[in-house]
């Protein structure tokens, strides 16, 4: 009973952490247009901006996760977050587009320190058996910080476009200081050691090596659908907020309730009945069914003309794509076995592909036409929805209840 009230208190500061980290995120979204028009920057520029974030962790992630196997998940989640705070802070002082680009630089480094250790950290505390609502829990915190930092963003915009990230900057070091105290390591010094002998005795490999014989792995599906999912994600978020500015003059307050509202079922069905619906129907199935919803919805956001419409389809995106993202995640980890860390990692490094090739893409796109963004992302989930029928990888088993 008492290793099973420590297990959810950790699960429970886990899920403080990671929705610090991506309410810090999802600050910038309301605002964008606003910093936009200050340093005179375009959808390119934009884009560049928010993929810097996801370069930094793309390049940090796979190291990091295999050093939270060999030096435990407590102390890279509290140097992470040290350095989530710095970065907030360096945005709230920046006064030209570089230092843009060194803050998101930097919160990406410590987004790769905190994000697989997190993730191993939830496996470590789980059995198979409840590794879908850990995961769920873990995702659910992640969209509440997307969910929570655009509304955050917009309201706090009202005080000065800099005051969210002083904020974040500060919630940032008050979490690191908190899991310094409370935060139980899950890995034991012994468990540690046999993590850096496996780790030793196998070949040591580059980031770009890693991701080029990741085909090989028999749950290379699931990370390529973890890609997608990313890409159509970023595609969608990165100029959502630019989108409805140009085409309905919509205020950051708008864009921050939509936001907000769009996404709120997902974190209600992360946190009560992930767990259940995993169990009860598949992965595979959540994840085809949520390719193609994903795909219909974000091309019915071309063909929406009134603010609630816009609201509707922005709320099914959502939905769909936090359904899917722990989904995948779940059946990764449940291949993983003893390399939690490392998978945890390449997870994170697929992430961060799509997360950077999504706003790159989506703001060259948006310079040239507002909808096309929106088209390609729709095209690339209906190929990955394709795909996810016909392939199946060697160890891609769903769990049924």
């Amino acid at each position: 009973m008492a290793l099973l009230f420590r297990n959810r208190a950790a699960l429970l500061l886990l899920m403080f952490n990671i929705f610090l980290v991506f309410t810090g995120i999802g600050l910038v979204i309301p605002i964008m247009p606003t910093y936009m028009n200050e340093l005179h920057i375009g959808g390119s520029i934009l884009g560049l901006m928010v993929a810097a974030f996801s370069i930094s962790q793309l390049v940090f992630s796979p190291f990091t996760g295999r050093l939270s196997d060999r030096v435990g998940r407590k102390k890279l989640i509290i140097a992470g977050m040290v350095i989530f705070a710095v970065s907030e802070w360096l945005f709230a002082i920046a006064n030209a587009p570089g230092l843009l680009f060194v803050s998101r630089m930097i919160g990406g480094l410590g987004a790769a320190l905190i994000m697989p250790s997190v993730m191993a950290y939830a496996a470590d505390i789980t059995s198979n058996e409840e590794r879908g609502a850990g995961m769920g829990f873990i995702n659910a915190a992640i969209t509440t910080g997307f969910i929570i930092g655009p509304g955050i963003g917009g309201l706090l915009a009202e005080y000065g476009i800099r005051v969210p990230f002083y904020a974040a900057a500060i919630a940032g070091l008050i979490a690191a200081v908190a899991t310094l105290i409370l935060l139980p390591e899950s890995l034991s010094p012994e468990r540690r050691a046999q993590l850096a002998t496996v780790q030793d005795a196998g070949p040591r490999s580059s980031l770009v090596r890693q991701l080029m014989e990741s085909y090989r792995k028999p749950y290379f599906l699931s990370l390529v659908i973890v890609f997608v999912a990313s890409f159509g994600l970023a595609n969608y978020e990165t100029v959502f907020s630019l989108f409805v500015d140009h085409k309905f003059g919509f205020t950051a307050r708008d864009i921050a309730i939509i936001i907000t509202f769009g996404s709120i079922a997902g974190a209600v069905v992360q946190a009560t009945i992930f767990g259940w619906m995993i169990n009860r129907f598949g992965g595979q199935r959540l994840i085809v069914i949520c390719l193609i919803a994903s795909a219909v919805f974000i091309m019915l956001t071309l063909m929406v003309h009134t603010y609630f419409l816009i609201f509707v389809v922005t709320f099914a995106v959502f939905l769909a794509m936090d359904i899917l993202r722990p989904a995948i995640g779940t059946q990764l980890s449940q291949n993983a076995g003893d390399e939690q860390g490392y998978i945890a990692g390449l997870n994170s490094a697929y992430t961060s592909l799509g997360n950077i090739a999504g706003p790159v893409i989506a703001g060259a796109l948006f310079d040239l036409d507002i909808n096309y963004p929106y088209v390609l992302a729709a095209v690339v989930l209906c190929v990955c929805f394709m795909l996810a029928m016909r392939v199946k990888p060697p160890r891609w088993n769903d769990t049924q209840a």
